[in-house]
């Protein structure tokens, strides 16, 4: 592991400041598993940063879950207050300014809509996506909620 050195990983790098360091690994962390065996933490401390489009309004929709959970698309659409799709990678890309496997939770190129599952908030630590399929940081669960200024709720199966 090294510090961020690709653009993109350096882009979410200027976006986070001082606080965080990004992290490139040699190893894939596209994955949750990915990144959980790279980084040596637990699948459910990673911070998958999942894009849906709203329905309607076409708008970015960034679903933040632990790598464990499978996000509950009518909850997260109640949540919104509008159907959600699953985004294509050119709409991800489009709307994010990264592909999928390494969007992070900050530094996208137009707002989301940011909601943030809840189980997450019982870890200590957890670790993000931070703009390629190699590269992550760790924050608390309140600093995610902070950086993203999103809403949490319970958007995964149980």
């Amino acid at each position: 592991m090294k510090p961020a050195e690709s653009p993109s990983a350096l882009k979410v790098q200027s976006a986070l400041g001082d606080r965080f360091e990004v992290l490139e690994f040699d190893a894939s962390t596209r994955t949750a598993a990915d990144a959980a065996a790279a980084i040596g933490c637990d699948v459910a401390q990673i911070a998958k940063s999942l894009i849906f489009r709203g329905g309607t309004s076409g708008r970015a929709v960034l679903i933040i879950a632990s790598g464990v959970d499978r996000v509950d698309e009518k909850n997260a659409a109640a949540a919104v207050g509008e159907p959600i799709v699953r985004a294509d990678a050119d709409f991800v890309r489009e709307a994010t300014g990264f592909a999928i496997g390494g969007v992070p939770p900050v530094g996208h190129k137009t707002k989301p809509i940011v909601l943030i599952e809840d189980s997450l908030l019982g870890f200590e630590e957890i670790w993000a996506a931070a703009g390629t399929p190699n590269a992550v940081f760790r924050l608390t669960p309140s600093d995610l909620v902070e950086l993203t200024d999103g809403r949490t709720v319970a958007v995964a199966h149980k």
